[in-house]
């Protein structure tokens, strides 16, 4: 019989007359007409949509020192105390990056969790990610953690090819494991793994009605996260499920009730659809979305923190006060603190990503930097633009370059028609003539500068100093 209940979020009468319950099969449905592994994965349609609800808040959460620090060299104590701060600051007042996760396990762990503890900061909150064991569970309320995330992969793949267990099995332990955080006082967040090849209403649906319930009966605020481990997750319109990334949060909203607030999103970047399906998810009712700093993680990575945090600006109209200028002292730490190497045209953090080395570009942008340049990326992000130079970058490049080198404004700054630009031009055609395919750096260009006109370069030397000095 179909009942009728208001929908808060939709403010709307909605009829429903689906419960779902668990499927519990004998052998695994690992969806073998999608994925054979013999060919690329394929995305299935049925022509089905949902409404987009985007929650009234929405927020980003961090993974950078659990997964994102799983795919690099461990970082030292002091390392991650910077990047938290770091974080922290580019959060804002309002805690737009949310929380941030951590191991418990080695004693430099426990360090840099009480180190970040005892900065006091509301946001990032430090969270943790623990094995399901009763010592565990004692080892995260002895540090004085109030959240962690417990692993509870939901596909067929995990519960009988990788842990040999019936899903009846597989639930009944894992309400287990979250009843015993519940009695630790720490609040549980069921990281659903693999998501995107689980049988969505034979499992993945029965299971988060069952947390749903004991979140009300305990009045714990049970978290889901839904994974995206292979990154198999598409946001194409009518797309199918389990592959659905609207689909999966609309179907954890409407058919298992779990408030937005306590629903986020996990994805990998196995087929470069990160950012978009974090952004999907917000767009259909999950309020918070996992990334970490530069999208490091396992394989091809996480959702780049600071992807979401431009992504989080573009749909809200406003930066709710975080200071995305941090952003590039983050990348900076990387390379030069960490020693992390940055592809040089990685959006936002790259060092060449608001950069051209082509002349007609450089000489759109003597005229107008908006004519090739994003957004203000000095301003917001302390990120000046920038032309490379090389064999094609013609004297409106070598212009664009020894304006930015030195500093040269106003009435000092120089014209593409300037004789000195014409006498460097030369210099560096004779460069590429004689074979060369590389780049030009910084230091290059200054001992053509002074080669084509020393006096001139000792005038420009001392500006370029005061410039500094100032």
């Amino acid at each position: 019989m179909a009942v009728l209940k208001y929908d808060e979020h939709t403010n709307l009468l909605e009829q429903s007359a689906y419960k779902y319950s668990l499927q519990d099969k004998e052998e695994p449905n690992l969806y073998r007409h999608l994925f054979d592994y013999e060919s690329i994965p394929k995305v299935p349609f049925n022509h089905r949509t949902v409404p987009s609800i985007v929650p009234e808040n929405i927020w980003i959460t961090d993974t950078t020192f659990r997964d994102g620090q799983q795919s690099t060299s461990p970082f030292t104590v002091k390392q991650i105390v910077d990047l938290y701060e770091m974080m922290h600051r580019l959060s804002g007042p309002r805690g737009i990056v949310r929380q941030s996760e951590f191991f418990v396990y080695t004693q430099k762990d426990k360090e840099a969790i009480k180190a970040c503890l005892d900065m006091g900061f509301e946001f990032p909150e430090v969270t943790a990610w623990i094995r399901a064991s009763e010592k565990d569970f004692e080892l995260a309320k002895n540090i004085g953690i109030k959240e962690t995330g417990i692993l509870v992969s939901c596909s067929d793949y995990h519960i009988y090819n990788k842990m040999g267990l019936t899903r009846q099995k597989a639930l009944d332990k894992y309400l287990g494991v979250v009843k015993s955080a519940i009695e630790y006082g720490i609040i549980p967040r069921c990281h659903f793994e693999d998501i995107t090849r689980a049988d969505f209403y034979g499992f993945v649906v029965p299971f988060a009605v069952e947390l749903m319930k004991l979140s009300e009966e305990t009045g714990v605020p049970i978290k889901i996260r839904a994974c995206d481990t292979l990154g198999y997750g598409v946001s194409y319109t009518g797309a199918a499920l389990p592959r659905s990334v609207q689909g999966i949060i609309y179907g954890l909203n409407h058919f298992a009730s779990v408030p937005p607030e306590q629903l986020e999103w996990h994805g990998h970047n196995d087929f470069y659809k990160v950012v978009t399906n974090a952004a999907t998810a917000w767009l259909y009712g999950c309020s918070s979305v996992n990334c970490s700093l530069l999208g490091i993680g396992e394989r091809t990575g996480n959702c780049p923190l600071e992807a979401m945090v431009i992504e989080y600006a573009s749909l809200r109209g406003t930066t709710d006060g975080m200071d995305l200028s941090v952003i590039t002292e983050i990348a900076d730490y990387f390379e030069e603190e960490i020693g992390y190497d940055i592809p040089p045209r990685t959006p936002f953090v790259g060092r060449a990503f608001n950069a051209t080395r082509a002349g007609i570009h450089a000489d759109g942008m003597l005229k107008d930097p908006e004519i090739y340049n994003i957004f203000n990326t000095d301003k917001i992000l302390n990120r000046p633009p920038q032309v490379l130079i090389g064999a094609h970058s013609g004297a409106a490049g070598i212009t664009h370059w020894m304006n930015d080198y030195f500093r040269l404004h106003g009435k000092y700054e120089l014209d593409k028609h300037a004789d000195i630009i014409a006498k460097v031009k030369t210099l560096v055609d004779a460069e590429y003539e004689d074979g060369r395919t590389t780049l030009l750096g910084d230091d290059e260009l200054v001992e053509l500068v002074i080669k084509a006109d020393p006096d001139f370069y000792e005038s420009l030397a001392h500006s370029h100093k005061r410039k500094k000095e100032g």
